[in-house]
């Protein structure tokens, strides 16, 4: 990652790029150069660029005191997907490293992944645009909050000021560190993965269990039968989610990467694939999905002791990487509501 002779060269670069296309995005223009988001960011500190003194659990007391500033919008993304909120900031909560946001804005933040946060103001095509964003240890976006023309701006100047970094070291980027390989999949008994399955009190123990049996996520998909896991193509996607409009069918999206997964739940509308793009474009809830970054799309149902069947439809990339996740809003304390478990049947069956 940059050094301190390196920086002036990367922020003359970014100049550079600026001025060939006045709109061209940090991440992109980053890509273009081959560095991190984050470390062209920390080249840029001074120029509308404050660091922040805030990370890991020390993030949680600058989320509370955006609750009282009116709606924000939250950006949350990966290499596939973009997740984007936008609604006043509700209740936050922390249990050491892992924190939530709870209401409008729906967040689960994996805090030991906040490396540094930052306050930017910059030009964009709608005028001068106010954000906090906080990147990981190698670069990467873990979480954009975006200050909205509702936004009470007096107090967000104030909450940066409070929170400012004075110090002038400079914040470094790591490589990032390969993930473990999956062990081979003739060395998983596919019997007791089904029986762990097949006997899940919640959904959310499928994690633990995953983890507790030593099995990747996609290869546990790969091997726990077609009845539990079958395969559809990508474009079943976009008929899943026009059905869902169509009907009304209120879903649960979650888009994540490793410090954060941002939810959004109700009903959508707007489906607009544009060029390798299928966007969800609804007042409070916008979906940018690369398809051409989706490797495969699997329909999977979840038995459960608590709610019954759960139906999810789960998009990876190549690298067997989940990317987003679709499910059917449920009422508090009730099962899946049977016309979004039709739906996907009906569809995954026919692709």
């Amino acid at each position: 990652m940059p050094d301190t002779a390196g920086l002036p060269t990367l922020l003359q670069a970014w100049r550079d790029a600026k001025t060939g296309d006045p709109h061209a995005r940090a991440r992109d223009i980053a890509d273009k150069l081959g560095v991190p988001e984050g470390a062209l960011v920390e080249a840029r500190t001074g120029e509308g660029i404050t660091r922040l003194t805030t990370r890991g659990e020390d993030a949680i007391p600058l989320l509370s005191a955006l609750t009282g500033l009116g709606p924000v919008m939250t950006l949350t993304r990966n290499q596939a997907a973009v997740h984007e909120t936008t609604g006043p900031m509700g209740e936050v909560a922390a249990h050491g490293l892992m924190g939530q946001v709870t209401g409008d804005i729906d967040l689960r933040m994996f805090l030991r992944h906040w490396h540094v946060v930052y306050a930017i103001s910059e030009e964009a095509r709608s005028g001068l645009r106010h954000s906090i964003q906080i990147f990981d240890v190698t670069g990467q976006s873990v979480i954009k909050i975006y200050a909205t023309d509702e936004t009470d701006m007096a107090s967000w100047r104030a909450l940066i000021e409070g929170h400012r970094d004075s110090s002038t070291a400079l914040t470094t980027f790591s490589p990032p560190v390969a993930s473990r390989p999956d062990a081979p999949d003739d060395e998983i008994d596919a019997n007791v993965l089904r029986r762990e399955w097949l006997t899940l009190q919640h959904s959310h123990d499928f994690h633990k269990m995953l983890r507790e049996l030593g099995i990747g996520r996609a290869q546990a998909l790969r091997l726990a039968g077609d009845d539990l896991a079958r395969r559809i193509p990508v474009e079943a996607v976009e008929t899943i989610l026009r059905g869902a409009a169509d009907q009304q069918i209120p879903i649960m999206c979650f888009v994540g990467n490793p410090g954060c997964i941002q939810i959004f739940s109700g009903p959508i509308s707007r489906i607009e694939p544009m060029g390798p793009w299928l966007n969800v474009l609804d007042p409070g809830f916008n979906l940018h999905l690369r398809t051409d970054r989706v490797a495969t799309v699997w329909m999977v149902r979840k038995p459960t002791e608590m709610r019954g069947d759960i139906t999810s439809v789960e998009l990876y990339d190549d690298g067997g990487e989940l990317v987003c996740q679709f499910f059917g809003a449920r009422p508090p304390g009730e099962g899946e509501r049977p016309a979004w478990r039709a739906l996907v049947q009906k569809i995954g069956g026919a692709a």
